[in-house]
């Protein structure tokens, strides 16, 4: 485990009934949501869209900073569109995931350069780095 050096948040959230009408809330009341299996008629959202949304918005912060570290300007236009596939094969589950990155009308070369720095260092790409197959697409 690695030595931490500072907590600089933790979310706290309760969930209970799973992905068959669960339900969801943060600590802090700013989260509470209805969860519902992916692909049914439920009023819910999913981990899957949770996952989605939380992962591409680390991701566009990761790629903020970096533009930053090199004086590069973002343009107000810069969007991510991030899919997460809940998989099967033989029985197990996993997830497969893809961020499809918009940063137009910057130099192709400088847009990948941030979005290769951002993958190294987002939370999230680390944290699931050699456990998800993931495709970055810089659209």
């Amino acid at each position: 485990m690695k030595q931490v050096e500072k907590v600089l948040y933790t979310a706290k959230t309760h969930t209970t009934g799973g992905r068959e009408k669960g339900v969801a809330r943060s600590s802090d009341g700013h989260l509470d949501i209805k969860l519902t299996t992916p692909g049914t008629p439920g009023t819910g959202t999913n981990p899957e869209q949770l996952f989605a949304a939380g992962w591409s918005a680390c991701f566009e912060g990761a790629i903020a900073i970096a533009a930053r570290k090199l004086k590069v300007t973002l343009p107000g236009e810069t969007a991510i569109d991030a899919e997460v596939d809940l998989c099967q094969t033989d029985g197990a589950y996993f997830l497969q995931a893809r961020l499809n990155v918009s940063l137009p009308g910057l130099d192709r070369e400088i847009a990948q350069t941030l979005v290769d720095a951002a993958h190294q260092t987002c939370p999230y790409s680390k944290a699931i780095r050699g456990n998800v197959d993931v495709t970055i697409n810089l659209v």
